[in-house]
C-alpha cells in the first residue's frame, strides 16, 4: 500500500507537475495567444522532417487521440498557423504542415516556454542533480 513519505513524495510531484504546467500554459497564452496543447502541436510539426506530420503521428506525439488532434488541428488552420498539404504516399491522406506564420509564432514561443522551464524546473538543480533526476525518470513508463 502507498502511505506515508512514498504517498507525500507522489503528492509533491503531482502539485509540482501541475504548477509548472499551469504556469507555462499561462505564460504562453499571455504572450502568444496559445494553449500548452497548441504550443506541443506547433512544435512537433516544427521539428519534423519538411515541418510536416501524418495526423496520426502527430495524435501519437502529443498524446491525443485522432478525434482530439483533428480539434486541434482545424482550429490551428482556422488561425492560419497550419494547413493541410496532400499526402504523396497516399492519395487520400494529408499531411499537417506549418505555415510561414505557424513557423514564427513556434519560434518565439519556443524562446518563452524553454524560459519558463528553465525558471520553473532546470535551473532550480545543479547538473548533477538533473542527470540523476533523468536516470530516476527513466525508470517510468512513457
Amino acid at each position: 500500500m502507498l502511505e506515508g513519505e512514498r504517498l507525500a513524495t507522489w503528492t509533491r510531484f503531482l502539485k509540482a507537475h501541475s504548477a509548472i504546467s499551469r504556469r507555462l500554459e499561462r505564460d504562453l497564452a499571455d504572450e502568444h495567444s496559445l494553449t500548452l496543447s497548441d504550443y506541443d502541436v506547433l512544435l512537433q510539426v516544427w521539428r519534423a522532417p519538411d515541418q510536416r506530420l501524418r495526423p496520426v503521428e502527430l495524435a501519437k506525439a502529443v498524446l491525443l487521440t485522432r478525434s482530439g488532434i483533428t480539434r486541434l488541428v482545424q482550429g490551428l488552420e482556422r488561425e492560419g498557423l497550419v494547413e493541410r498539404t496532400p499526402c504523396p504516399d497516399d492519395a487520400r491522406g494529408f499531411l499537417v504542415a506549418l505555415t510561414p506564420e505557424g513557423e514564427q509564432l513556434v519560434t518565439r514561443a519556443r524562446k518563452t516556454h524553454l524560459a519558463g522551464v528553465a525558471e520553473l524546473f532546470a535551473d532550480r538543480y545543479s547538473d548533477d542533480e538533473l542527470a540523476e533526476l533523468a536516470r530516476l525518470l527513466g525508470r517510468l513508463p512513457g
